[in-house]
């Protein structure tokens, strides 16, 4: 449990400080030559990108973790996004080498998705694998509670420095400094990881089987294609409205409300230490009660909610604006607890590994990569947050209906799946 959240927390915390420069540095230094919005925009494809990848690195990496094992992917995974994240924090910016600047970009965060795409899988089925059916939600949602602490990391170094430097010194190098500071965290990250015994469960598998499944993605699309279907409706809602919560809500307070770098970092800070708390709460109840509910809940709850969340961000009262992300956090972690186990339970153990990864990352290309556009683009166009609460609570209804119209899987023996 403590590789799978640590590992994570290390992996989010590059992938996610990618999300936060983008929205405050990159559209300054890699495409300066446009308005602040439009540079942001133009930041958030770079962004969006990385999400593209993310089902190839669910592929890649699922097809070698069901037929090798989980583990050594989980310590490839990690090298190749610390390797990445330092090399952003490296870059020249456009003043200095032009074109090449934002094509540079573009090219190491496909990397850090590539990579963040196959560590989900693993991590998850890492954790769900070790655990006991009576408490499968409970383990298996501590990777899922790595994302907000990543989130929590890349949120407090960045307002850290922001805190403690002028404007000029941040935008001039304070920023490269945490992404180069993933290179330690990718050492204690590695460290931790080593001591890890491979998934009894696969173990157990690959020695009932007469051999590994060959192409495993395909035999995830022949076997287990509403597998496909359920799960990725259980993300759109849950994907799509957490970068529009932690992402496009930074442009929202800094570009539209006018208000400072500072209060929207500190108002994601406590949000995500609060969502922290809250998945692998949501995930034992959901042991207790059923996936279903809890996911439902959280779903349902968070499109009515997204009515509410925009008014309090544009407040300008810095009570309402933590207290709007805080709350969306809190609804979107009764979808995010027990989202690892529900989806792990819905493919036999052989295939597991890429018919999880397939669901949980195909829909990111759709969902995540385009939220903070389609909601910038949204209130560009029409000069009103209320189309993008209706963005939001539309997705989050899909995944609400999506989880009240699946199979209960709570408490099924993983071995039993077949």
């Amino acid at each position: 449990m403590l590789a799978s959240l640590i590992g994570t927390t290390i992996e989010w915390y590059d992938f996610f400080l990618y999300g936060s420069a983008a929205a405050l540095v990159f559209n300054r230094l890699f495409f300066p030559e446009y308005d602040p919005l439009t540079g942001t925009l133009l930041a958030f494809t770079t962004y969006a990108l990385g999400f593209v990848a993310r089902p190839v690195g669910g592929i890649v990496f699922g097809h070698f973790g069901d037929r090798i094992g989980r583990k050594r992917l989980l310590m490839f995974s990690l090298v190749l996004m610390g390797v990445a994240t330092v090399l952003i924090g490296l870059l020249p910016t456009y003043a200095q080498i032009g074109i090449w600047a934002p094509i540079a970009l573009v090219v190491l965060r496909l990397v850090q998705g590539f990579a963040v795409g196959g560590e989900w899988g693993g991590a998850v089925l890492l954790a769900a694998e070790h655990g006991d059916a009576r408490r499968r939600g409970f383990w298996a949602s501590w990777p899922q509670a790595g994302v907000p602490a990543g989130l929590i990391l890349a949120s407090g170094v960045l307002a850290l420095l922001s805190a403690l430097q002028t404007d000029e010194d941040f935008m001039s190098w304070g920023w490269r400094v945490p992404f180069l500071l993933s290179a330690v965290l990718v050492g204690v990250g590695w460290w931790i990881r080593t001591s890890v015994a491979e998934s009894r469960t696969f173990e157990a598998a690959i020695e009932e089987a007469e051999a590994p499944p060959k192409v495993p993605a395909m035999d995830v699309l022949r076997e287990r294609p509403m597998g496909l279907v359920v799960g990725s409706g259980l993300r759109l809602g849950e994907n799509i409205s957490y970068y529009v919560i932690t992402v496009f809500s930074i442009t929202y307070v800094t570009e539209v409300a006018d208000l400072s770098r500072d209060t929207a970092l500190r108002a994601i800070l406590i949000g995500s230490i609060v969502h922290f708390f809250a998945i692998p709460a949501f995930a034992r109840l959901s042991d207790a009660i059923g996936r279903r509910y809890v996911y439902a809940f959280g779903a349902l709850g968070l499109a009515a909610f997204s009515f509410a969340f925009f008014p309090m961000l544009g407040s300008g009262d810095m009570a309402l604006i933590a207290g709007a992300v805080t709350i969306a956090l809190v609804l979107h972690g009764a979808m995010y607890g027990p989202q690892a186990a529900f989806i792990a339970e819905l493919f036999p153990t052989r295939i597991r590994y890429s018919g999880a990864s397939i669901a949980y990352q195909l829909t990111s290309i759709v969902a995540g990569s385009l939220a903070p556009i389609i909601a910038l683009t949204l209130y560009q166009r029409t000069g009103s947050a209320f189309w993008v609460a209706v963005y939001v609570a539309a997705a989050c209804a899909v995944s609400g209906i999506t989880a009240l119209l699946a199979r209960e899987t709570r408490g099924v023996e993983l071995a039993s799946i077949r």
